[in-house]
């Protein structure tokens, strides 16, 4: 009677199956697989969500250095102008008296120059202030000018009262109700000699009064 041989040695060790704790048993070979799906899943899954975190905060940090450094004015257009000396240097080479008047402390200048007459035909003095609540007074002074050019100076606007200041009749443009009026809210028209001023911004009506006092005080003088 032959003899059945013995089963050949196993091939090195073998791991014994995994025991879940919530099963109280081994699992079984598609439990093992759909575990390891889950969990690789979940990795890709936090690995997505780390990168997009890390791409918020770049695209914050690149909308922060814009601002920081592209939107943000930069100091050549913040630079304070001395207008009186500005005025002052150019006095000798005009016939008439530049609106250049002493102003209380707080009030800036960010421009100031001689306009040549070009197509309009009328030469011009301008200055822009900044007032002490940080609104926008310019200050144009047409030399001999014509209702045209004072019309062109604000955008057609019309006249919408007048009043005495400095002993001045200026015309009154009020386009405070007007969403696109821009630099021409508020707006004074003044003639004093050969000058026409116009006084265009945004500032309040108490301010526009106090420059425009100081400049009839001035071009009166």
């Amino acid at each position: 009677m032959s003899s059945v041989p013995p089963p050949p040695p196993p091939v090195g060790k073998q791991r014994a199956p995994r025991v879940v704790a919530e099963l109280g048993r081994p699992e079984t070979p598609s439990e093992t697989a759909a575990r390891k799906a889950a969990s690789s899943r979940a990795h890709r899954e936090n690995q997505t969500a780390f990168n997009l975190t890390i791409a918020i905060i770049v695209s914050v940090g690149i909308v922060v250095l814009l601002v920081l450094v592209v939107v943000r004015p930069g100091a050549s257009q913040l630079k304070t102008i001395d207008y009186l000396k500005v005025a002052a240097d150019a006095q000798p080479r005009q016939s008439e008296t530049l609106a250049a008047p002493q102003l209380p402390s707080g009030w800036t200048s960010n421009r100031a120059e001689v306009r040549p007459a070009g197509s309009s035909g009328v030469a011009s003095w301008y200055v822009g202030l900044i007032t002490p609540s940080t609104q926008f007074i310019g200050v144009t002074q047409g030399f001999k000018a014509n209702a045209t050019w004072v019309s062109n100076q604000l955008g057609e606007a019309r006249q919408t009262s007048s009043k005495t200041v400095g002993g001045v009749r200026w015309a009154v443009y009020n386009q405070r109700d007007k969403t696109d009026a821009g630099n021409t809210e508020y707006a004074m028209v003044g003639v004093e000699g050969d000058s026409t001023v116009v006084l265009a911004g945004t500032a309040d009506d108490a301010e526009f009064d106090l420059l425009a006092g100081r400049i009839a005080d001035q071009l009166s003088d």
